[in-house]
């Protein structure tokens, strides 16, 4: 009997991709429906929320928990492994690399001038544990999401069109999926306009769509990216930061356009095959 040759990343079809975001949306819209229609019994079974909320923290991983069930039953074990893998891509080129480390911060900083607050307000800690706690809590928040949107989303959307396009989608998929956060009087979206903040999620998505083909499908370095906009040291830069985001995405679909235009180059794998595993 001839055995299979598949490699596990063939086991993940583009249908997945249903199942996927239908997990993501019930989690977490089930989790913050609750706390918005019926927030007297909410509270009391699982206390108010807040950013730090572990109901909170449920929902915001949601994209993570919708992999992963994804991966296993589409890879089993093995394919989890494969998947996992993509953990360990790390290297990319030296500009990527410049844009995360100061290109990220300049955008807030130059937003906070902007809007004239760079040198007015107060620094948001007091001490340097509290800011160590506050960052070490915001690299295990928002960046998980990325197992879901980078890990699985943008590689199977990628298959059928251009990076461009399938960023733009789930730029817009992303900023939606917020939209319970806005209705809840203890989150951070609370005092936020979503407007502004969903063409953030769209310019964020295109922004980091380049830098997940040129890292040949790192899920860490997109998780990173996340981190580095959600850092907690950046000063308050809003609505500005999102004008600059505008601005920075459509330098960076110009610069990529040979690769965000067609899909040559594009990463098209959910599970890692085994060559590319370092």
């Amino acid at each position: 009997m001839m055995q299979s040759t598949n490699t596990p990343h063939q086991q993940v079809s583009t249908a997945a991709l249903l199942p996927f975001t239908l997990i993501t949306f019930a989690i977490s819209w089930g989790i913050l429906g609750v706390y918005i229609y019926f927030p007297g019994e909410a509270a009391g079974w699982f206390g108010e929320i807040t950013g730090k909320d572990p109901a909170f923290v449920l929902a915001v991983w949601a994209p993570a928990f919708a992999a992963f069930a994804v991966v296993l039953y589409c890879g089993g074990v093995r394919g989890a492994r494969a998947y996992l893998s993509r953990l360990g891509l790390w290297r990319c080129p030296a500009g990527w690399a410049g844009f995360l480390l100061l290109g990220i911060p300049l955008v807030f900083v130059a937003g906070a001038a902007l809007k004239g607050t760079l040198l007015t307000d107060p620094l948001p800690f007091d001490t340097l544990g509290a800011a160590l706690s506050a960052m070490v809590f915001m690299l295990f928040l928002g960046p998980v999401e990325e197992f879901g949107w980078r890990g699985v989303a943008l590689p199977i959307l990628q298959r059928h069109m251009a990076p461009l396009w399938a960023g733009l989608i789930i730029g817009a998929t992303w900023g939606l999926w917020h939209l319970p956060a806005f209705y809840l009087s203890g989150t951070v979206q609370s005092g936020w306009g979503f407007a502004p903040f969903f063409l953030g999620n769209v310019c964020l998505s295109v922004i980091v769509t380049p830098l997940f083909n040129a890292s040949r499908g790192s899920i860490l370095l997109p998780a990173l990216f996340h981190f580095q906009v959600n850092n907690p040291l950046w000063p308050d830069a809003q609505p500005y930061d999102t004008y600059l985001l505008v601005v920075v995405a459509v330098l960076i679909v110009w610069i990529n356009r040979r690769t965000m235009l067609t899909r040559e180059g594009a990463i098209t794998e959910v599970m890692a095959p085994a060559n590319r595993v370092r």
